[in-house]
């Protein structure tokens, strides 16, 4: 008898039983395989955050004569982040529509293992080979757009922007960085989620953008974005053209948070726990105890005495 087939998107039960078993398919990869997707993902963040930093270029903050912050481009702050958010969705449709491993997304096969049907070591090899192939692509792109120089177009604008965001993400303090990452990969993982309903490639593009362009717009941070991100900025200002600096009448001594360890111990590691606390408990073990736990059956006894 033929499969009944429906262009009616998918339901939360039916999505949680889809969700694992892509868990399930993502944890059985071979390892070769995993990790060239994996840089593939990570290339394919860092294009969105190519397309954002260029978006966002231009739009630096200045304080005016009476106090109020006004920016360059005479848009609002909040505009300038909505674009900046909307442009940046290109990573992540790239990512599901094209095929590849992200890490962020990945959190999600925790329901396959609260289900049993991943095991443990299982799930942290994923993790550990994706997070790392994502890095590999990520720093892999920051270098080669560096070598491009386009951190000098806009006469500078965009490499102004670059060291501003390489700064302020290096200038977190530590918990405020995790909490940073819980909110962003709740809505990376519920984009994800969104994305378990669609029966096509539009419908995936309309789950991803919303909760992406909210996080870009609202400040959240994204350790795979970060890993395109920060480095980009340090190779600027480590090694980018004295005539950039003296274009946008800065130095390299302005941006003193922006350092490899300020990259690892002020952003990636606290935003990583956050990315899985955000990711993996917010929802993926919340969506797995709605709709895919087993209650355990009471005891016959206790059922009769309960009944009595």
């Amino acid at each position: 008898m033929p499969t009944e087939f429906s262009i009616d998107a998918l339901l939360p039960p039916a999505m949680a039983s889809r969700a694992e078993d892509i868990g399930l398919v993502k944890a059985r990869l071979g390892t070769r395989r995993m990790f060239a997707l994996a840089v593939l993902a990570g290339a394919f963040i860092s294009m969105g955050a190519i397309f954002a930093t260029t978006v966002s270029a231009g739009g630096m903050a200045v304080r005016a004569a009476d106090g109020a912050l006004v920016y360059s481009t005479g848009l609002p702050y909040g505009v300038i982040r909505l674009l900046t958010g909307l442009v940046f969705t290109l990573g992540l449709i790239l990512v599901i529509v094209g095929g590849s491993e992200l890490f962020t997304g990945n959190n999600l096969i925790v329901m396959a293992f609260a289900s049993g049907k991943v095991g443990l070591g299982q799930l942290l090899r994923n993790w550990t080979i994706v997070y790392v192939g994502n890095f590999v692509g990520a720093i892999a792109t920051a270098f080669v757009v560096f070598l491009s120089k386009q951190y000098t177009f806009g006469g500078g604008a965009i490499g102004l922007s670059v060291l501003s965001i390489g700064e302020a993400k290096t200038s977190l303090e530590f918990v405020q960085a995790i909490a940073l990452g819980v909110l962003c990969n709740a809505l990376v993982c519920l984009a994800v989620w969104l994305c378990y309903s669609a029966r096509s490639t539009t419908d995936r593009i309309l789950s991803i953008i919303p909760p992406i362009a909210a996080f870009v717009a609202a400040g959240f941070e994204h350790s795979v974005a970060n890993m395109y991100f920060i480095p980009v900025a340090l190779f600027v200002r480590q090694w980018g053209d004295p005539s950039f600096f003296e274009a946008i009448g800065r130095t390299a001594a302005d941006y003193p948070h922006l350092t490899w360890g300020g990259f690892f111990v002020s952003n990636l590691i606290p935003v990583t726990i956050g990315n899985i606390i955000g990711g993996a408990v917010m929802v993926g073990l919340v969506y797995w105890f709605i709709y895919l736990r087993t209650p355990k059956r009471p005891a016959a006894g206790l059922v009769a005495e309960e009944g009595g």
